[in-house]
């Protein structure tokens, strides 16, 4: 049987493929799961998206599944504990900011009622669908991404630059970035329901040119 038609950036490396096949676009929810994936996207800062996929199961080890409450409650004994895990990118900011992320996602939820409350209405709570036939046409950033990032920062978040948001809604499927070539496309266009173009991220961006207001 012949392999169907794929984005052709997870190479043939089977956890790469999983991760397309399975995670990559598809929406997602649930306070933990898009704290996990906005750590991942920190870490990943300066690596190969493959190496944190190899740490993962390490990561959610030794962050307590990423609940958030549980994270912002680590000590410094704990980040050093952790800054000594082979298993995890040893980076002191990445770790440190991971801690602190979790502290003002705390901030978030008492504000939004949830944090994944908070990070969908960058799209007005509906994926973007998007139709590009080369990974050439894929952006870096997108205004919404660039509002995420402004507003992340201004409430203390760190390791949330532009590139990085934009990373992270296409992990969480608040973009669907898969080339229309690519089974996947249609796949997680069925699980978003009809496509719908962002609004509220656009309107947070004019509202937000210099930071949160």
């Amino acid at each position: 049987m012949s392999e169907p038609a794929r984005c052709p950036w997870p190479g043939s490396d089977p956890l790469y493929l999983a991760y397309h096949d399975h995670e990559w676009g598809t929406p997602a929810h649930g306070d933990a799961r898009l704290f996990e994936m906005l750590v991942l996207e920190g870490a990943q800062a300066g690596l190969s998206w493959i190496t944190i996929l190899r740490k993962r199961e390490r990561y959610r080890e030794v962050f307590d599944g990423f609940e958030i409450r549980r994270v912002a409650r680590f000590t410094p004994s704990r980040i050093e504990r952790l800054l000594a895990d082979p298993g995890i990118v040893r980076n002191r900011q990445k770790v440190e900011s991971a801690v602190n992320n979790a502290r003002r996602s705390l901030d978030v939820v008492r504000e939004c009622g949830s944090f994944d409350e908070y990070i969908w209405q960058f799209v007005g709570g509906r994926p973007i669908v998007n139709a590009w036939r080369a990974m050439a046409d894929v952006p870096a950033r997108t205004p919404e991404s660039d509002a995420m990032s402004r507003d992340l920062v201004a409430r203390g978040f760190r390791f949330v630059g532009p590139t990085i948001c934009y990373a992270f809604m296409q992990a969480i499927g608040m973009v669907n970035d898969h080339l229309v070539s690519c089974y996947r496309h249609a796949a997680c266009r069925g699980a978003s329901g009809r496509p719908a173009r962002a609004r509220r991220g656009r309107e947070l961006a004019a509202r937000l040119p210099g930071g949160r207001r």
